[in-house]
């Protein structure tokens, strides 16, 4: 697919869906919680994991099924990391065996992990300009319960809910009944 990454529909909804593309209302909604570390990552990767992963919970950019991109990222952290340990035992650049000078693989092995490191850093907002760009994961506002009164007025004034019990003066107030003077 080429051009610009797709939008997320929350954040085009936002916007007010200036291309006036139709978006998926089904939209699956992730489920929330802390993704657990894979072992499978470096002792670097792991140490990254943890130093990231309750902060991105808590802004709401990561769930438990964005586990694999947070992993992939905090390993291409961790493989950076080694090569760059390597990098200030080696030169960056080295001579062949057949008189030549070449780029130190791990200068090839360190840019490439910057790379891939800025693209999940992309995803996932590690970036302030990619926040800038990124819709969180909102909870729902608490809303009270609505609670409708039906209130009746009988001919001679008296003012009794569904259920037969008189409204007095003060509680006809309160409720701001329309029509109801303000002297009863």
């Amino acid at each position: 697919m080429s051009g610009p990454p797709r939008k997320p529909t929350a954040w085009r909804r936002m916007e007010g869906n200036r291309g006036k593309k139709a978006w998926n209302h089904a939209e699956p909604v992730p489920p929330k919680g802390v993704p657990d570390c894979p072992e499978h990552l470096s002792e670097e990767a792991q140490a990254e994991w943890h130093r990231l992963v309750e902060t991105l919970v808590s802004m709401g950019v990561i769930t438990v099924v964005d586990r694999a991109v947070l992993a992939a990222y905090c390993q291409a952290y961790g493989r950076w990391v080694e090569a760059e340990e390597r990098l200030k035992e080696t030169p960056p650049l080295i001579k062949t065996p057949s008189g030549y000078v070449q780029q130190s693989p791990w200068l090839g092995i360190a840019n490439r992990q910057m790379e891939l490191m800025g693209r999940y850093m992309a995803e996932i907002g590690l970036t302030p300009a990619s926040r800038s760009r990124i819709v969180a994961l909102r909870s729902e506002p608490e809303v009270e319960p609505l609670t409708i009164r039906i209130i009746y007025q009988d001919t001679d004034g008296t003012l009794t809910d569904r259920q037969g019990n008189p409204i007095d003066e003060a509680e006809a107030r309160t409720l701001a009944l329309p029509g109801i003077p303000d002297k009863l």
